[in-house]
């Protein structure tokens, strides 16, 4: 062997060294050399229906600010979300369009910690296009021939209502109620009713479609929405981040360009 290769031998031996210690962590278990990413998680939110435009787009923000993390909704009747929480229903977060619907979980200790109002709403006629029945006042859902559509009592929008029409001495006689607010536009926006009670969040989010008739004893039965974690959440700290993040400023920032007023 030539003096050349003596000389080469041990420093090929170190660089194999070399080589061997840095590339020995890819066969390591469960590794690929690479940093660990975070695990994938989902947060559940349960919210009135009359929330599903807003919180959609607030869960979208939150995904943004929390890679890894997507946000699943269930929008209905606030009164059903409760059954169905109290039913077992993997749940989160839970948002109510109302204090009723909120008292039924803290009571039955389904709530960690004290709920947070985070908005308010109030009633307003819900009328197809050009409003073809004509109606101008509460008075005038009482009319013979109206096909008005009203929300089930125990839904919060059906309460308010209820809470209404005795104020104002009205006797209604809807055709039909329905156990979620979606339910009653989308009766009016097909032009199934002429008229409907719905928020004044549903009537600007549902744009040309309808048109918004106000009247002034709905400020008699304005609904504060209230928001809280679910007890035993499957994902506790990412849901008390999602009840920060809507009573936070760009919640209400949100909130209020949806039409929805502070609590």
């Amino acid at each position: 062997m030539n003096r050349r290769a003596l000389v080469a031998a041990p420093i090929l031996a170190v660089l194999a060294m070399v080589l061997t210690a840095c590339g020995g962590g890819s066969a390591g278990a469960g590794g690929t050399g690479g940093s660990p990413s975070a695990a994938p998680k989902t947060l559940t939110v349960f919210a009135a229906a009359s929330l599903q435009g807003v919180f959609e787009q607030l869960g979208h923000q939150f995904e943004t600010d929390h890679p890894g993390v997507t946000v699943t909704f269930s929008f209905a009747g606030s009164s059903d979300l409760v059954s169905q929480i109290q039913q077992g229903a993997p749940a989160d977060v839970f948002a109510s369009a109302d204090a009723k619907n909120m008292d039924k979980l803290t009571t039955a200790k389904l709530v960690d910690g004290d709920p947070v109002n985070f908005a308010s709403n109030t009633l307003e006629i819900a009328v197809p296009a050009g409003n073809p029945a004509g109606i101008t006042s509460f008075a005038d859902l009482a009319k013979p021939g109206v096909a008005l559509v009203v929300c089930a009592p125990q839904v919060p929008c059906g309460s308010a209502t209820v809470k209404v029409e005795q104020a104002a001495g009205v006797t209604l006689k809807p055709v039909s109620e329905e156990q979620s607010v979606t339910d009653v536009l989308t009766k009016v926006e097909t032009g199934e009713a002429d008229a409907g009670l719905v928020y004044v969040t549903d009537v600007k989010g549902a744009g040309s479609k309808v048109e918004g008739v106000p009247f002034p004893e709905s400020s008699g039965a304005v609904n504060t929405y209230p928001i809280a974690t679910v007890a035993g959440a499957a994902q506790p700290e990412l849901a008390r981040e999602f009840v920060a993040f809507v009573t936070g400023s760009h919640g209400q920032d949100a909130l209020a360009a949806a039409g929805f007023a502070k609590p």
